[in-house]
């Protein structure tokens, strides 16, 4: 981190050149002397110095400056750095000049010229302003900073990106102070979100995933045009098939689209994964089986959409949504599923404005005291509700059944049974919400009766079904009535092999209907939709791999 910045703001060169030889010649060696020749210049290098998160100790401006004079420049750099000490240097004629400034912009002192000696007119004069200063200075700044608004749903996106990315980040409403001073440092307004400030000192203005990706050091760009083994998907069953792929000497590429870990990346806790007693978050687990994939080779491909999948021969070919593509000998189906859509009335324009579709861990400490209510029965909602309870006022599950024992590990349920604000709501369905720019109301129906509820709450977190989002496959392999990919036996309806293979083997296990392409975890038709499971397959789908570049 750079020494705090002393600036100082003259348009008089050869008075320019002594206020910063004397500042430096006292303070050089534990403070930066900034120069600048007009109030335009300084304003342009505080915002720098804002945007990468340094210091400023103190502003020494002249009072009699063209265009900005030194009160106007002073009043302006008090949204920047509104603790930063002033002092505005005066001629004897402006001391009336000097003494209503202090009304004004809350001078602290303000300087005659000539100062000589400044071991008696100047240095004391700096030596209280900056031990006041050192008392209570800025906060230094090391981490990414985003700010926005808080019902907003790309500011939510992007910290939804970062967050699931494991990057450490500020989050700062554009309505407070500290995130109007970085919006004003950036030269944009309120309506600009989302922005985020780079630790360097860079911003971006409304950035895409992309845009972020390169910005944290994730790869956006392919190393290469061809590859023993692409793997489509970053979680677990992804991440299971990347390691063993990287491992075992194949040259191996993972694409993800958002982040890695899927949905069980955003899990606050999984508590039933063989070898972690004590319970392990999604998180964690995901982040070590990603760090465990880089260490053997794979290349980690980030913020990517594949969009179709082709054969070419032997080769198999993806063609990503920017109109480029890479080719495989060998690819790996691993993009799980997503929450499927509510269809209420009110919700869909309301989503990252209070409905929100999985855990979304990045709100849970804004949650502190409210309602909160949760939908779905199955793990991922039981494990989400644990989490809430800790910040809101109150978790309300909501599910279409009577309890939970159909769709719910028996462990969670004691868990939720043990948890005293945690309310499980029986035969219960939203059906409708409302809000202006976020989520206020929503609308609940008892399915036995049909009679409705109107509740107050601002929060609504999704968990129902899983739509596995493969249309991107329509017409590249066969899938079933639901979208899941149809693999090995479940190709072989009637006793005959799927049109179109010509290969003289049934498919394998794994297999796909199109030879060489193979489909792990959740995405895969009537698979177990478990973190171990997806895990194991990811692996066995490698074998199988193996089992057919062998054969080639």
């Amino acid at each position: 981190m750079a020494n705090p910045a002393i600036l100082t703001v003259d348009d008089d060169p050869a008075v320019s050149r002594a206020v910063a030889r004397d500042v430096r010649r006292r303070y050089g060696d534990r403070y930066r002397v900034v120069r600048a020749a007009s109030g335009a210049e300084a304003l342009d290098a505080l915002r720098e110095i804002r945007l990468r998160g340094e210091q400023v100790a103190v502003l020494l401006a002249d009072y009699r400056m063209p265009a900005m004079n030194g009160i106007e420049f002073l009043e302006a750099a008090m949204d920047l750095f509104p603790r930063a000490r002033r002092v505005l240097l005066t001629a004897y004629a402006d001391t009336n000049a000097a003494i209503d400034a202090i009304n004004v912009v809350d001078l602290d002192h303000y300087l005659l010229k000539p100062w000589h000696p400044p071991e008696e007119k100047l240095y004391p004069v700096l030596d209280t302003l900056l031990d006041a200063w050192q008392a209570t200075p800025d906060p230094a700044i090391t981490e990414m900073r985003v700010v926005g608004h808080r019902w907003s749903a790309p500011s939510f996106a992007v910290r939804d990106f970062l967050a699931r990315n494991l990057v450490p980040f500020r989050w700062l409403l554009a309505d407070e102070p500290e995130g109007g001073q970085l919006l004003t440092a950036a030269g944009v307004t309120a309506s600009d979100v989302p922005l985020v400030v780079t630790p360097d000192g860079k911003s971006l203005v409304m950035p895409s995933e992309a845009d972020l990706a390169a910005q944290i050091g994730l790869s956006t760009t392919p190393a290469a045009d061809f590859y023993d083994l692409v793997v489509v998907g970053g979680g677990p069953a992804g991440l299971g098939a990347a390691v063993y792929g990287a491992s075992e000497g194949l040259r191996t590429m993972l694409v993800e689209r958002r982040a890695t870990g899927g949905q069980a990346g955003q899990s606050s806790r999984i508590e039933n994964y063989l070898g972690f007693p004590d319970g392990v978050s999604g998180s964690q687990l995901t982040e070590r089986a990603r760090r465990q994939a880089l260490k053997f080779g794979t290349e980690l491909l980030s913020a990517r959409d594949v969009v179709g999948l082709e054969a070419a021969g032997s080769a198999k070919v993806l063609r990503f949504a920017d109109g480029t593509s890479i080719a495989a000998h060998t690819v790996v189906l691993a993009t799980g599923v997503a929450y499927r859509r509510l269809a209420a009335p009110g919700l869909g324009e309301l989503t990252g404005q209070g409905v929100f579709y999985g855990s979304a861990t990045t709100e849970a400490p804004s949650c502190a005291g409210a309602d909160v209510y949760v939908v779905g029965g199955a793990n991922s909602a039981g494990q989400a509700a644990v989490h809430f309870s800790r910040y809101a006022g109150r978790v309300h599950m909501l599910i279409r059944g009577g309890d939970l024992r159909r769709s719910m590990s028996q462990y969670l349920i004691e868990q939720i049974q043990g948890i005293d604000n945690i309310e499980v709501h029986p035969f219960t369905e939203v059906v409708g919400g409302s809000g202006d720019d976020h989520l206020e109301r929503l609308e609940l129906r008892d399915t036995r009766d049909g009679r409705t509820r109107t509740v107050d709450t601002s929060w609504l977190f999704i968990f129902i079904g899983a739509e596995p989002r493969t249309e991107w496959l329509d017409g590249a392999v066969r899938r079933d009535p639901r979208g899941f990919v149809l693999t090995g036996p479940d190709l072989m309806a009637g006793g005959g092999r799927p049109p179109g293979w010509a290969l003289p083997r049934d498919p394998y296990h794994l297999e796909a209907s199109v030879p060489g392409v193979f489909a792990a975890g959740d995405v895969r038709a009537e698979s177990v939709k478990r973190v171990a499971s997806a895990v194991g397959e990811g692996a066995m789908a490698v074998s199988l791999v193996h089992r057919y570049l062998a054969a080639q």
